[in-house]
């Protein structure tokens, strides 16, 4: 693992969540933008994301093994980890913050933030990895997630067409089937996913960067219901996987790769369905906003406990 990469990495994110905050600070990167922006990742980058991370390997039965052993392992992270939030997310008291809490402690920016993480540290295996692992999380984040949230809610509904046909299943799907099928893709195909799938990462720490410049910094980072979230989510969690995974005797890269996805802050989803569904809002994007500068502080050193603990 080449954690000299991987700092740089961490260095460059924390530089875009700076320029995202200096652009919401100066108005450049203002409320409209950062909504349009948003759709622009969610709707066109996100896919061409995904897709793409199936085309930097050769198809191989072995690999295509892997990458199903991968989405077994998110389905089980996933389902620990909201059992153990559904736990830790108890002394929030006011319902809709609690919600958004346990949201945030289960599901995580394991795409924008975790693939370039996941590239710094293992290649282009890495980025295939997450690509399965993000079948699970799509899968778990429109029904266990839409649970989360519907609790004492009537107007909030788990439909098929919601788990099957979103902007994160789909294009699993279909980065799943043409890399099965060792399908042959053209290089310019290739070109185009590359280019617009690279928008994720920059585009969305510009965005968290100017959401962080419209809140109090003093008040997300005072907060002691923001700190224990964030705790849970940055350091509980990722520790909690690692230990799990090492006790199941998994292989070293599975220890590693589990420990990363489950590293990553909160997910934007979180301020998408707070908005979405008159769910406290600000809230939401100050669990975002904590999570994201916390984790650039707490990254590191839990990839290297993982690292550790697989060695061993």
């Amino acid at each position: 693992m080449n954690f000299t990469t991987l700092l740089t990495t961490i260095a460059t994110l924390a530089m875009l969540l700076l320029t995202g905050y200096i652009g919401g600070k100066t108005k450049i990167i203002d409320e409209v933008s950062t909504e349009k922006l948003s759709a622009l990742i969610l709707k066109v980058g996100q896919p061409f994301l995904i897709i793409g991370s199936f085309f930097g390997l050769d198809y191989s039965r072995e690999n295509l093994k892997t990458g199903f052993l991968i989405l077994l392992l998110g389905l089980c992270m996933n389902a620990g980890m909201a059992a153990l939030a559904y736990l830790f997310a108890k002394p929030v008291r006011d319902m809709d913050e609690r919600k958004l809490s346990e949201f945030t402690m289960v599901f995580s920016n394991c795409g924008f933030i975790g693939f370039p993480i996941l590239y710094s540290l293992m290649g282009d295996i890495g980025l295939f990895y997450g690509a399965f692992y993000l079948v699970s999380y799509n899968l778990f984040v429109w029904t266990w997630g839409v649970v989360i949230l519907a609790r004492k809610r009537d107007d909030i509904k788990i439909t098929p067409k919601k788990i099957l046909l979103n902007f994160g299943t789909l294009p699993c799907v279909i980065g799943i089937l043409l890399f099965s099928l060792n399908v042959p893709v053209p290089e310019f195909l290739k070109d185009l996913s590359s280019y617009l799938g690279g928008l994720c990462t920059p585009v969305s720490m510009l965005i968290a960067g100017a959401n962080i410049a419209r809140r109090s910094i003093k008040k997300m980072l005072t907060s002691g219901k923001v700190y224990w979230v964030c705790a849970v989510k940055l350091i509980i969690m990722p520790i909690a996987v690692t230990f799990v995974t090492k006790v199941l005797g998994l292989p070293d890269y599975m220890i590693i790769f589990g420990c990363v996805m489950a590293a990553m802050p909160g997910p934007t989803a979180v301020t998408m369905f707070g908005e979405l569904y008159h769910i406290s809002p600000g809230y939401a994007a100050e669990l975002v906003g904590s999570s994201t500068i916390l984790s650039i502080a707490t990254i590191p050193p839990v990839v290297m406990f993982a690292e550790w603990i697989a060695s061993m």
